[in-house]
């Protein structure tokens, strides 16, 4: 009874600490003092959430505070932002209702809490279709108040703090999750603090080794950077206090997660990553004086000192990003003789920077036209596609997904308008963005005064025309050509209202043959013709009818009469994938996730125990044919509908949508091999075509112990040459002493798994 006592005082006591914490935050902003309204749904919130316990031990409501503080300290949201944060979870886990909030809270503060349960339980359920329409829910939240969305991104940074508590199958999950949509969101709203810790996080549960390994050559080198970037600086502050400028230097060191990234893309080593340094000059505009104007008074002071690099100048103050971003970027070279990239802002453009769209509505008139200038464009774009009454549940995800990543480039248009598109667009992307009309009558354009074609790639500055044809149609290929969510909807809707139109009329031409021919409409010959024509579905065979691809004859009439006339039809029957729209060559992403050997029988397994891969199980799980992990990789395991287990890389483009997808048919998994079963694995060699280097290279492994290699091929030309090992090797260890070994050679410029 005692240590229960003792338990509850702790717990008080710690909960009290928590929301004075916050209570102190709020005071500190530049918001209206509304603690009153706060203190209320503290302790309506601390009440219906009595005697609840989270999965770590600590009390419930420790939560809700936790989510406050981050929107409130991190995202710079008002009390009424506060007051929903703190009331989150009431609606859904407790027995009180939005009305009731209303009543209590006002119409305000319901609106937000109801609109945070209806995206409650993450944004992804068990089947895809419901992620769709949660994911939909959660948009058109989003233009009703903003604030839904800031709060959600709150609750997922603080349930990735506390992600510990999880299962590992459950982290992976949820890590997932953030990847595929948060942390872009939080991108996209230009919460740039929040993003990176987002990624962060995730990165620490889904590669802990390599989260470790960065993390501690940071620690490492603090010291080095920390002295680099006083040396660095040190001149810089003389010339700005000669200068009259009152400002702030910071150190900005490249997280973990950033740095992989950048070593993963580029196939580079952490000694390789040469801007993990960065310096940020954040000033106050000096009395009468344009923060422009003085953004570029400060880059010239910098650049009297040292050398700018000519290409790495971006001017984001003049041409502000698409999520509201400011600022100037330049390059230096120090002293020392190495690049050290400076960002300049004002203490309005670092606020931007790290709170996002809420920081707009300090820096408005009025509270209702802040923070949505840039953000309106994008929800606009959102609408559009959530306008289609019935899109595929992935494939919208993914359609949203494109703009969510996107950076931004500016296009201008022959009138000399600029526009934002996402890097990476091409002509067609941005006939859409202007007019359907333009995008789908599109034959090409003239950029900077050149013809090219709908699949020209634009570049930042870029003045394009575009050329139309009123006779060309809109092409199903268009959709592996575009890049933009606005564009692929568009192309997607205009398809299937043709395929429709197409359907309709073959359900007509249809309908009057088997009239003429005395034949009932039924399924059972409808379903004769289906397999007839090779068809799998009804409306497959309709469209194919409207567009004049299958003419209905003789034949037919045999089909349907089970006669065979002449030669055996069926022998005629075309091949058909289960999807027609991936490439002969490349297997469907489903059909890859669940490519079981046959006769392999299945795991009993327990989704809340991690799956120990030894030579046993292998038997009976299959191996990514995409991704090809091999022991020692970080992995997890997916269970397939057919209740089969497939073994994927944690970083598989096809695991990171299952982890988003089907998040909760995945599995914890850790190898414990004992170098007994051999594993495929590529390698891509490039370097200088001398005399000897191929002997050199088969020396090397020949050498290694165990190691079968099926194939070596190398191409040379122009005194250089690229070449594929295909080999065998027992685990992650083999592989990287081999690469190791390889990179030796003086010749060899990269080496890299593939």
């Amino acid at each position: 009874m005692e240590e229960l006592s003792t338990r509850q005082a702790e717990d008080e006591k710690m909960v009290a600490e928590a929301y004075q914490h916050l209570i102190d935050t709020y005071l500190a902003s530049h918001h209206r003092k509304h603690t009153e309204i706060i203190d209320k749904a503290f302790h309506f919130a601390k009440e219906a959430h009595k005697g609840v316990r989270r999965l770590s031990g600590e009390p419930y409501i420790m939560h809700p505070i936790a989510v406050a503080q981050i929107a409130c300290e991190d995202i710079g949201l008002g009390s009424t932002g506060i007051c929903a944060a703190l009331l989150h979870d009431v609606v859904e886990d407790t027995d009180y209702t939005v009305e009731d909030i209303s009543n209590i809270f006002g119409k305000r503060i319901a609106q937000i809490v109801d609109g945070l349960t209806k995206i409650s339980g993450g944004i992804f359920g068990d089947k895809a279709s419901v992620q769709a329409e949660s994911f939909k829910k959660l948009l058109l939240t989003m233009s009703e108040d903003i604030r839904v969305i800031l709060i959600k991104i709150s609750d997922r940074l603080h349930n990735m703090r506390t992600l510990g508590s999880q299962l590992p199958g459950k982290q992976y999950k949820i890590a997932g999750e953030t990847l595929y949509i948060y942390a872009p969101l939080a991108h996209r709203l230009g919460l740039n603090k929040v993003k990176e810790e987002l990624e962060d996080l995730s990165f620490r549960y889904e590669h802990p080794e390599e989260y470790r390994d960065i993390q501690e050559r940071l620690e490492g080198m603090s010291e080095k950077l920390g002295l680099i970037f006083e040396q660095f600086t040190a001149p810089i502050r003389t010339e700005l206090d000669k200068a009259g400028f009152e400002y702030d230097i910071k150190a900005r060191i490249k997280k973990p997660y950033s740095i992989w990234t950048k070593m993963q893309a580029r196939h580079i080593e952490f000694d390789e990553v040469y801007d993990i340094l960065a310096v940020r000059i954040v000033f106050k505009p000096r009395e009468g004086k344009d923060e422009n104007s003085e953004c570029f008074d400060i880059y010239n002071i910098a650049g009297s000192i040292y050398k700018p690099h000519p290409d790495r100048m971006r001017d984001w103050v003049h041409m502000p990003k698409a999520n509201g971003y400011q600022a100037l970027h330049t390059t230096l070279m120090s002293k020392a003789g190495k690049w050290i990239e400076v960002q300049i802002r004002s203490q309005r453009m670092d606020d931007i920077a790290e709170h996002g769209f809420a920081a707009h509505w300090k820096y408005k008139e009025g509270e209702n036209d802040g923070g949505k200038d840039g953000l309106d464009g994008w929800l606009k774009t959102i609408k559009e596609v959530l306008d289609d009454p019935q899109p595929n549940a992935i494939d919208f995800l993914d359609t949203i997904k494109l703009n969510l990543f996107a950076n931004e480039i500016f296009v201008v248009t022959p009138k000399g308008e600029f526009k934002t598109m996402p890097a990476g667009c091409k002509v067609l992307d941005f006939a859409f963005s202007i007019h359907s009309f333009l995008g789908s009558h599109c034959i090409g354009a003239k950029v900077n005064h050149k013809l090219v074609g709908i699949s020209h790639v634009l570049e930042s500055g870029d003045q394009v025309e575009i050329l139309t044809s009123k006779t060309l149609k809109v092409e199903k290929s268009w959709t592996n050509i575009v890049t933009t969510a606005k564009a692929m909807g568009k192309i997607q809707l205009i398809l299937r209202r043709e395929e429709r139109a197409k359907q309709k009329k073959g359900e007509e031409v249809l309908d009057e043959f088997l009239q003429r021919n005395e034949k009932e409409p039924n399924s059972v010959n409808i379903g004769r013709l289906c397999r007839f024509h090779g068809f799998a579905t009804r409306e497959e065979l309709l469209s194919a009818i409207g567009g004049g691809t299958v003419t209905l004859g003789d034949d037919d009439i045999a089909a349907l009469s089970e006669k065979k006339k002449g030669k055996k039809w069926s022998k005629y029957l075309p091949f058909f994938k289960k999807n027609k729209d991936v490439a002969d060559d490349e297997p469907a992403a489903e059909d890859t996730m669940q490519n079981g050997t046959k006769g392999k029988s299945t795991l009993n397994v327990d989704k809340k125990k991690t799956l120990v891969l030894n030579e046993e199980t292998l038997e009976k799980c299959t191996i990514c044919d995409r991704c090809h992990p091999i022991a020692g990789d970080d992995v997890l395991g997916f269970i397939t509908e057919d209740g089969e287990i497939v073994i994927h890389k944690r970083q598989c483009d096809i695991a990171k949508r299952l982890k988003a997808t089907r998040g909760n048919s995945i599995l914890a998994a850790a190898w414990d091999m004992h170098g007994q079963q051999s594993f495929p694995a590529t390698l891509e060699i490039s370097g200088i075509d001398n005399v000897g280097v191929l002997h050199q290279i088969t020396g090397i492994l020949s050498n290694q112990r165990g190691i079968n290699i099926h194939k070596l091929t190398i191409e040379s030309k122009d005194g250089v040459f690229d070449g594929t090992i295909n080999l065998d090797v027992h685990d992650i260890k083999d592989l990287h002493a081999i690469c190791r070994d390889l990179e030796k050679i003086d010749e060899i410029q990269s080496v890299k798994r593939t």
